[in-house]
């Protein structure tokens, strides 16, 4: 289901291109995140910034890319605050133009943040463009297969894709609340 849109499968005899159930699922899933987000948004993202963190002290990385929630989105921003504060690399997403890789700046605890596209906050221009080693990336969705279903512009599948190729060592973690799986 999270593969390709350009498979096909077989539903009452029809058959339906899987980007059309995609669209349909990210509704749905968009519903089931509003609803964990209302029940317990700041718990969750205290709990999240923990784990993550004590995670990512226990390994040699310090270049890290978040991204600044929109939305239902689980909220990165004390986690990022906190590495910042620890002097790590801090780095946020940044859409150049449609069907092109993200690119990611440098971003430190009181930057001002600029208006991108679909609303997305980001550092401005100015700000020194990061190559990080681990990137965590938004979900709509995943599975126990280690699949994710993303906002549908493939903006993080173009990135990750083009990292792996330049960087061996990038790493990926998926940020979502267990209601998404």
């Amino acid at each position: 289901l999270f593969r390709s849109a350009f498979v096909y499968y077989s539903l009452s005899n029809q058959l339906m291109p899987i980007k059309e159930d995609k669209a349909q699922l990210r509704e749905e899933v968009r519903a089931e995140r509003l609803m964990a987000f209302r029940e317990g948004a700041c718990e969750a993202s205290q709990k999240l910034s923990h784990h993550l963190l004590v995670l990512l002290e226990s390994q040699p990385v310090f270049k890290i890319a978040g991204y600044w929630a929109v939305g239902s989105e689980i909220n990165l921003s004390p986690l990022l605050g906190d590495l910042d504060e620890k002097g790590w690399n801090v780095s946020l997403p940044v859409v150049l133009k449609k069907d092109a890789p993200l690119i990611f700046r440098r971003w430190r605890t009181g930057d001002e943040l600029i208006t991108g596209p679909f609303n997305t906050l980001q550092p401005n221009p100015r700000c020194d463009e990061v190559i990080p080693n681990v990137i965590l990336v938004p979900l709509l969705a995943f599975d126990n297969q280690k699949f994710r279903l993303g906002q549908g512009g493939g903006f993080y599948d173009r990135t990750l894709e083009q990292l792996k190729n330049s960087n061996d060592g990038v790493v990926s973690i998926g940020v979502a609340f267990a209601a998404q799986e």
